[in-house]
């Protein structure tokens, strides 16, 4: 069989679309050319790789597969292109990272300058993702690397351990429940939240452990970064869950008050994914090692005494893979 790349781009955006007028918009052809190289394409094949239908058009099981090894070729083609562009002085090497929202908003802003000073030749495009997206994005080849946390489905992807985190309640100093130094997530339920944007990974998950329990948060506001969070929680307006990174950076600063929760869920294993049996490049290994070798010494330093209230920090008893987050 013969592929053309533009053919290949096309069919994956029509599969990404649901609808050809939109994938031969975004290619920049006619409805009319698109059609003619879909179908050309499973003339090649010598099978029907979408179902048309009124309101669009889906894969069938042949035309899935097809996604599948055209996403690995453009993956390829792209791979290619980027290394080939470091024999004419141009850039080295372009990184696409797919991450949660805790690496997003908590440990990526301080960890990725010092890896891009270091590799001034790399690009990295960076996006905020679902933990399940993380994982689909990675093993389809719309990423290099990513990063989730807890439990996901890793089927062909390699998934690298370099930290384990946990969820805290954080309270103002005056609040109520300031003096507890443990609580169970249920007893705080009756109190008003502060809450991070309803996308990101750790609200859709404590949004998931309260209707589990048949109840609700009271939100009050929902913000963007976890620093947003802390402040206004600070301000006495609501409580929250945070990462314990993020509380423990804006204790001092923050009027604030950490407190440990009593649920098993509480504890996060950090991982990256890349594709299981992929060679990679040296930037991408790189990168790997920045993340394994911060988080060891942030271990470190963690360990040591501190005067920061209700402050714990170590790895969660059992198999911490367990737990979800």
């Amino acid at each position: 069989m013969q592929f053309d790349l533009t053919d290949l781009r096309l069919f994956v955006r029509t599969a990404e679309e649901g609808a050809l007028t939109r994938a031969a918009a975004r290619q920049h052809l006619s409805l009319a050319a698109a059609s003619a190289r879909i179908k050309a394409l499973e003339e090649q094949a010598g099978l029907a790789l979408l179902y048309r239908e009124t309101r669009g058009v889906r894969l069938t099981p042949a035309g899935d597969a097809f996604l599948h090894h055209a996403r690995g070729l453009l993956h390829q083609t792209e791979r290619l292109r980027a290394e080939l562009q470091e024999y004419g002085g141009g850039l080295r090497g372009h990184l696409r990272m797919f991450a949660n929202t805790t690496a997003v908003m908590d440990f990526l802003p301080e960890l990725l300058p010092g890896f891009l000073a270091a590799h001034p030749r790399i690009n990295i495009d960076l996006q905020e993702k679902p933990n399940a997206d993380i994982a689909r994005g990675v093993r389809d080849g719309r990423a290099d690397v990513g990063i989730v946390a807890g439990n996901v489905d890793t089927d062909g992807l390699r998934a690298i351990h370099f930290s384990t985190d946990r969820l805290v309640l954080v309270v103002a100093r005056g609040h109520a429940l300031a003096r507890r130094k443990s609580i169970a997530f249920a007893d705080t339920l009756g109190h008003d939240f502060i809450g991070m944007h309803a996308d990101s990974t750790l609200q859709t998950y404590l949004s998931r452990i309260t209707e589990q329990m048949g109840r609700t948060l009271k939100l009050r506001i929902q913000l963007s970064s976890f620093d947003a969070m802390c402040r206004m929680i600070g301000s006495g307006v609501g409580i929250g869950v945070v990462p314990e990174t993020t509380a423990r950076r804006n204790l001092a600063t923050m009027k604030l008050v950490q407190i440990e929760l009593r649920d098993d869920w509480k504890w996060r294993e950090r991982r990256a994914l890349v594709r299981e049996g992929e060679a990679l490049p040296g930037y991408t290994l790189a990168l790997l090692e920045t993340l394994q070798r911060h988080f060891h010494a942030d271990t470190r330093t963690a360990a040591a005494p501190s005067s920061a209230p209700h402050r714990s920090a170590g790895r969660p008893p059992g198999n911490a893979e367990t737990h979800p987050a």
